[in-house]
């Protein structure tokens, strides 16, 4: 006997054992998605009356899934195409449940080329019209991005989540007339203040401020921006860190348009770190006076 073939009989025990993985991740993404028609079936024979009582998850961080049937069962959609950014693996997203539950198709963009290639080995890159591209997402660069990819004009739904830039990236968008936005904003600016973090091209949370807590924009400065572009808020998601905007146009009687204060959620989550970088589990207010503490811009 070799003395190579002990490693060869190992590296065989692995690569059988990655297969079994694969097989049993791709098969709890099958149950996730299966009971995420069952909720979204509940959701409509309950007849949630809010944004709220529709939450569920499938693949999105929290109850967005749920938040988007609620609104695609109300808001009319001429196409069913979606642009999101800021979606590491893909493996958690806003857009990734209208792709395998819906049949949509769309771009997502992501600045880690490890994380991009994540998505193009993933099996709904070949059973789904997805394509993914690597790029530190700019208000310089983004509608070449769009349109180098094929989109422009009408499309379904646009997610914005890049921890940081957020508010900027949504006001050079002018390629693109999504019928939804969803757009993350930090609750620990307030209800009221309409501000954003200084717009930089290379903003890098993590790098900005070590707390972690310095990044985006409040949901007054959103409201606002999506006034000027035409788009009303409905609702908050009740983690207080996703807006959801219907174009007017399109926006329905039964769904009422809010301001940032009616519409605003504060934050159900602590995520502040100290200086090495460890959870310091501050209060809501604490975390708050970080964030307030560091450079705004009132928009």
């Amino acid at each position: 006997m070799s003395i190579f073939d002990p490693l060869r009989a190992a590296g065989h025990r692995l690569v059988a054992l990655s297969k079994s993985v694969a097989r049993l991740e791709e098969s709890v993404a099958f149950v996730r998605e299966a009971v995420g028609r069952i909720e979204g079936r509940q959701v409509a024979a309950n007849s949630a009356a809010t944004l709220r009582d529709a939450e569920f998850k499938v693949t999105s961080q929290w109850g967005e899934d749920g938040i988007l049937q609620f609104l695609l069962r109300r808001v009319a959609v001429a196409r069913p195409v979606f642009v999101e950014f800021g979606v590491e693996t893909y493996i958690e997203a806003n857009t990734r449940f209208l792709l395998t539950n819906h049949g949509w198709s769309g771009l997502v963009i992501d600045g880690s080329e490890t994380n991009v290639s994540s998505i193009r080995r993933d099996p709904i890159y070949w059973r789904h019209n997805l394509k993914a591209v690597c790029a530190l997402v700019t208000r310089e660069n983004i509608n070449e991005l769009i349109t180098s990819a094929g989109l422009s004009g009408e499309i379904g739904l646009l997610s914005v989540d890049i921890d940081g830039n957020d508010y900027w990236v949504w006001e050079a968008i002018n390629v693109i007339e999504p019928t939804l936005v969803v757009v993350e904003y930090n609750a620990l600016f307030g209800p009221t203040r309409a501000v954003s973090v200084p717009y930089d091209s290379a903003f890098v949370r993590t790098e900005k401020h070590h707390s972690n807590l310095y990044y985006g924009a409040s949901l007054a400065a959103l409201v606002g921006l999506g006034e000027r572009k035409g788009y009303a808020l409905v609702g908050t998601n009740s983690a207080g860190n996703n807006a959801f905007f219907v174009r007017c146009d399109r926006l329905p009687a039964g769904l009422p348009e809010l301001d940032a204060v009616a519409g605003f959620t504060p934050r159900s989550f602590r995520e502040g770190r100290d200086a090495n970088g460890k959870l310091t589990f501050l209060c809501a207010e604490e975390e708050a006076a970080v964030a307030l503490s560091l450079p705004l811009v009132e928009v």
